[in-house]
């Protein structure tokens, strides 16, 4: 693609359509007047769509189209937004305005915009009658991450002998390994970016954090309705609510499409507008990540092939040599919460070095303790959490004479309420969570 497009200076960023065929979803966009942006998604061996439900994978392929298009919006952030096909439903235009402005207020912090009041879909259209039960089978798809939360949700589900099939967008060799592990059905997804937004990169366009989450939830209620799935399981823990940090009035938090606000209101969506017996959830809702963190412990069988760093990830760029950079928010907030459950030699063999006994990442943990800095923009627990589980090692001593637990003792924990530090709390679910009655049992899975 070649264009002379100032992506920063365009008044109108268009939905244009969308369509089908073949195991392929195409998904068009455009600025102003411009060239054509066109994304694809293939689904592998797709089967022929039932008559019944070709109303209700138009519904999903539509809202697909709307989510994923955040990628391409926040190149030019336009002041207007059209949809072909016109207005949209109050519940549409509703869950669209969420996303863009929560999903994107990190980028939008990073970049010193203010999205507030700029984001509005096009609405006016009357409500859709209530979508209804398809009879859709009794299975899971269960999205991989490469991380120890989808693995801890994978085997919840195994132990009730639930029907799951691990899921990922992408073509990750880690997670593929990581699939394979789990000795689940396997389904890759094949997500292709524009190749016109690398070019608008190039041109000055805006660039940041995009609530990719939301947009593989989109893609995975078209897939649960082409393969016949009736439920879709992530693994986003209650800490994933919890904002990075405010600024300026508003809440900004990194994990924005993995938390329960957005969980509400796809799922309320999905039942509405695509099948009443497609549920949208989260399995680990209820816990926090030092409780997710516990139960993976003790799962064994994945500690060669689990990853949660996140530059094994990206998109562009060189990646590191072994599964653990060592250097990331993601590498040190995993190490921090694994390391009161795992004895510590096997944690050490894990990551190959003892991130705690560096000095040099003094820094890095202060901003998951939240100590004179706040909590990094990735996903990690919460600086309370965190807090708690360096308490909790600066009582053992296997643990005590480590360079930055030694340092959180003299320096930090004094400054601390030692009412406020206990473990056990983060340890207890909470009763916040839309988990299925078919799948409620796994939850037995943490007790």
């Amino acid at each position: 693609m070649t264009t002379d497009i100032q992506p920063r200076l365009t008044q109108v960023f268009r939905f244009v359509r969308c369509s089908y065929a073949d195991g392929v979803a195409e998904l068009v966009y455009a600025f102003d007047h411009g060239e054509e942006l066109i994304e694809r998604v293939r689904f592998p061996n797709a089967p022929a769509l039932p008559a019944g439900h070709r109303e209700a994978f138009d519904q999903a392929l539509k809202l697909l189209h709307l989510i994923a298009g955040v990628s391409y919006y926040k190149a030019g952030v336009s002041p207007r937004i059209d949809v072909a096909g016109g207005p949209l439903d109050d519940a549409t235009a509703d869950l669209l305005d969420a996303l863009y402005l929560h999903g994107l207020a990190e980028f939008a912090y990073r970049n010193g915009l203010d999205l507030r009041g700029r984001i509005a879909f096009p609405r006016g259209a009357a409500a859709r009658p209530a979508a209804k039960a398809l009879g859709l089978p009794h299975r899971t798809l269960v999205p991989i991450g490469g991380g120890k939360d989808s693995l801890v949700a994978v085997e919840a589900i195994k132990s009730i002998g639930g029907d799951a099939t691990a899921v990922w967008v992408g073509n990750s060799p880690l997670i593929a390994a990581c699939a394979e592990r789990t000795g689940l059905p396997t389904l890759n997804i094949q997500r292709e970016l524009a190749p016109g937004l690398f070019e608008l990169n190039r041109l000055g366009a805006w660039n940041g954090h995009i609530p990719v989450t939301a947009v593989n939830s989109a893609i995975l209620a078209v897939a649960a309705i082409l393969y016949g799935y009736d439920s879709i399981a992530f693994a986003n823990e209650r800490s994933a609510s919890a904002a990075t940090l405010e600024y300026d009035g508003q809440q900004v938090n990194h994990q924005w499409s993995k938390g329960y606000a957005f969980e509400v209101l796809l799922g309320d969506w999905l039942h509405q507008h695509v099948a009443a017996d497609l549920d949208y959830c989260s399995l680990l809702r209820p816990y926090s990540e030092l409780a997710v963190t516990r139960a993976f412990a003790k799962l064994t069988p994945y500690f060669d092939v689990f990853s949660s760093c996140n530059r094994n990830f990206k998109l562009l760029g060189p990646k590191p040599a072994d599964r653990w950079c060592g250097q990331c928010p993601k590498c040190h907030f995993v190490f921090l919460a694994l390391a009161p459950f795992l004895a510590k030699p096997r944690l050490l063999s894990v990551f190959g070095r003892n991130l705690l006994d560096d000095e040099n990442l003094a820094p890095g943990f202060d901003a998951l303790l939240e100590y004179q800095d706040h909590k990094p923009f990735e996903c990690v627990g919460e600086g309370a959490e965190a807090r708690a589980a360096m308490a909790a090692l600066s009582q053992r001593s296997e643990w005590q004479e480590d360079a930055l637990v030694a340092r959180f003792r003299s320096e930090i924990l004094p400054q601390l309420d030692v009412q406020e530090l206990a473990l056990e709390p983060w340890l207890q679910p909470s009763g916040e969570q839309r988990i299925p009655p078919r799948l409620q049992s796994a939850l037995a899975f943490f007790a």
